[in-house]
């Protein structure tokens, strides 16, 4: 289990477009498709990394207390699957199925779009303002596999809270923790 941080896109970053198939339904989506009226979450994930698997409880709570707030939540997947087959998009649509993922879950097959975000690792969160800028990429919280901290997605959570109520975010973010993206 690699122990990959967040390269940390520069804060006020304009969200980079995309056109990718999302395993759920089959059509494919855009930003602007998916993209919130308050907000957008973009997290990139997989179905086999640990630190993922760790946090998908959290990540659905988080997908289902904000939705209806006016967050738009997209998961994408850019790992390759042909080295690593459990990332297939088939096995992606079970894993949604199985975590009960009611929000697209992306398969970026190029790996053009964790590029354009510089992702580096999964679970890789980005929060996107109204206006599409940049507010917030980091760590869900400090809970780790085998750390004993609590999950409580405390750190997102500040973020998106701060888009919605117009609250500051802190400037200083931790980094996201987890498997490095299965590059090509």
């Amino acid at each position: 289990m690699a122990n990959t941080p967040s390269n940390m896109l520069p804060l006020g970053t304009v969200a980079p477009a995309f056109w990718l198939k999302d395993t759920n339904s089959n059509n494919h989506y855009s930003f602007a498709n998916l993209k919130g009226d308050k907000g957008t979450l973009v997290m990139f994930i997989c179905n086999h990394c640990p630190f993922v698997l760790h946090v998908m409880d959290e990540i659905i709570m988080i997908a289902n207390d904000y939705r209806v707030q006016g967050i738009g939540i997209i998961a994408i997947s850019s790992n390759d699957p042909e080295r690593y087959p459990q990332d297939a998009p088939d096995k992606m649509t079970e894993f949604a199925f199985e975590n009960k993922m009611d929000f697209p879950y992306l398969f970026d097959n190029t790996q053009e779009v964790a590029k354009a975000y510089d992702a580096a690792c999964t679970p890789d969160f980005y929060l996107f303002d109204s206006q599409d800028k940049l507010v917030y990429r980091g760590q869900l919280d400090d809970s780790r596999p085998g750390n004993n901290i609590p999950l409580s997605g405390s750190d997102l959570r500040t973020a998106i809270d701060g888009v919605l109520y117009n609250r500051s975010i802190p400037g200083y973010q931790k980094p996201s923790l987890g498997c490095n993206i299965k590059w090509k």
